[in-house]
């Protein structure tokens, strides 16, 4: 392991002296998965396979999940001013939910059947340092609202490391007693480089800690050791808003180097036609359709709802 001084690396040195070593993370060789069909989740009890089973497709072992949350440190978020009234209508196309209590409870339909994924810290705005967070929801009112995970997010390398572990570890022991998934996010400060080196770390770090599935961003290149260097599944984060056959292809790409999923809001709710978007990307990630493909599944889709309106 490479001496540290400061969480920073002496001259890329390895203990006694040498040169740090390649890493052979085997990316070609898949990561078996037996007796259950998502990686690292073979010896987890029934509960919490039920609900990864209800989070991730069985039948392609992937997901499409619409992440909403963002009002929690943004407020109203462009595409999502109206929460009652946006997503509602992608709901019908997706796999799962990610989102907190508070939209959940009052803009989002009881009789729906996605899971969801619960955003449970808070703490932080985007007025102050985002990654000063503490846990807000007590897994209990999880359980009250009957999510399938649960979920916060961690800064690695960030000011407050340390705070955000410790959030997600209270998250993971209080989840394991009710068997209820939790979902590590890894969080990117603005110091740091989202490159593949500090991607497989914090995968691999919270997945060390017992998260039993990882939301990370797509890099290039090096995103298939990102996944091979961790043990569950990786989705994929949609980040800042793309344009839409650029979202396409870094979903294309995510999903061909390993990735499980991709959980998106801005690239999906802010598209000229979010529908239209939402169901292009479910091609890429459930029937492997190419970016080219989904765009024109995007443009014929637009266009049928531009003539109907």
């Amino acid at each position: 392991m490479a001496e540290t001084n400061g969480g920073k690396s002496e001259g890329g040195k390895a203990e006694g002296g040498r040169a740090e070593e390649k890493k052979n993370f085997r990316s070609d060789v898949p990561m078996e998965t037996p007796g259950f069909f998502l990686r690292g989740s073979a010896h987890l009890g029934w509960g919490m396979k039920n609900r990864l089973s209800r989070i991730f497709n069985p039948e392609t072992g992937r997901t499409v999940m619409l992440a909403f949350d963002h009002g929690y440190i943004m407020g109203p978020t462009s595409g999502i001013e109206r929460v009652d009234l946006d997503i509602p209508p992608l709901m019908p196309h997706v796999d799962c939910l990610m989102c907190t209590r508070g939209a959940l409870r009052s803009c989002i339909p009881p009789e729906t059947n996605k899971p969801v994924v619960l955003r449970s810290s808070t703490g932080a705005t985007i007025l102050k340092e985002l990654s000063d967070e503490v846990i807000g929801v007590t897994v209990e009112d999880a359980v009250r609202i009957n999510a399938s995970a649960i979920t916060a997010q961690v800064y690695i390398g960030g000011e407050h490391e340390r705070d955000t572990l410790d959030n997600l570890a209270y998250l993971i022991n209080e989840g394991n007693r009710y068997g209820i998934p939790t979902l590590g996010v890894t969080a990117v400060g603005r110091d740091m480089v989202r490159d593949s080196r500090y991607l497989g770390l914090a995968c691999r770090v919270v997945a060390e800690l017992g998260c039993h599935f990882v939301k990370t961003y797509y890099c290039e290149p090096g995103f298939d050791e990102v996944v091979a260097g961790c043990p569950v599944p990786i989705v994929i984060a949609g980040g800042k808003k793309l344009p839409e056959l650029d979202a396409m292809t870094m979903a294309y790409r995510a999903i061909d180097q390993g990735a499980l999923g991709v959980d998106m809001g801005r690239n999906i709710f802010c598209a000229d036609d979010p529908v239209a978007m939402v169901r292009a990307v479910r091609s890429i990630v459930h029937e492997n359709a190419k970016p080219e493909e989904a765009y024109d599944l995007y443009n014929t889709l637009r266009s049928e709802r531009e003539d109907s309106d």
